[in-house]
């Protein structure tokens, strides 16, 4: 019976992600060109944090999962200058085939041969299931494009994507209904200590958090989270 409801529910998301794809996702990238636009501001807040996780993570490899990556600009504007380059291995999944052939062209431009940019839907886990667990996982700009429910799903699954020690680095816009302080609520019972959490006063209304993973926690996906879509994204959300 669940096996079935959980069918229903993937081929359901499937068919609204289909109608999300829709969105010209390369030409939303633009607004990064405008240093004053909330995307440029939230980019320094996320890279910040994104070099203070690669710096104070444990000696020896790193592995880096970037979701919705988009153009890379998080991971790729950190990587080339950042002192714990060499430790890194890092896996970007952008559904978008544009903005996958721009990472992967920054990428190569900078030598990052440690860097993979793959095409694939983020929603599903089995399109990264091979590079889990992460010590540092990025979900950047996916919370404020999904239902509430997967965005819950989402962050609850997160504790056993990750190491244990791992990082978590999210966003969601604080426009009205405001649901960060739910995921802050639920990060933490998943497991996760908050590090960090801004939300600027101006009329940005950005949220971004960084949550660590208790060092005792589980890090084994399980079998059924490796075949399930975590999330899809709705079209009407921005």
């Amino acid at each position: 019976m669940a096996a079935a409801q959980n069918q229903t529910r993937n081929q359901t998301q499937n068919q609204v992600q289909n109608q999300a794809r829709q969105k010209d996702w390369k030409r939303w990238h633009d607004a990064y060109d405008d240093p004053s636009s909330p995307l440029s501001i939230r980019l320094a807040l996320v890279q910040a944090h994104l070099s203070i996780a690669l710096a104070i993570a444990p000696t020896g490899p790193i592995r880096l999962v970037s979701l919705c990556a988009g153009q890379g600009r998080d991971v790729l504007g950190v990587l080339p200058g950042h002192p714990r380059r060499a430790d890194v291995s890092a896996v970007l999944v952008e559904y978008d085939p544009r903005n996958v052939a721009m990472a992967a062209e920054h990428a190569t431009a900078q030598n990052l041969s440690s860097v993979e940019v793959r095409e694939a839907d983020a929603g599903l886990v089995s399109n990264y299931a091979d590079v889990l667990p992460a010590d540092v996982l990025m979900l950047c700009g996916i919370f404020g494009n999904i239902s509430d429910e997967d965005i819950h799903r989402t962050v609850t699954a997160s504790a056993s994507m990750c190491a244990p020690g791992g990082t978590v680095l999210w966003t969601r816009h604080r426009r009205a209904p405001d649901l960060t302080d739910d995921v802050r609520s639920w990060f933490e019972a998943a497991g996760f200590a908050e590090v960090a959490f801004y939300a600027p006063p101006s009329a940005t209304l950005i949220g971004m958090g960084v949550q660590r993973l208790a060092g005792g926690q589980s890090a084994t996906p399980s079998a059924e989270l490796a075949t399930e879509r975590l999330f899809s994204f709705m079209p009407a959300r921005a």
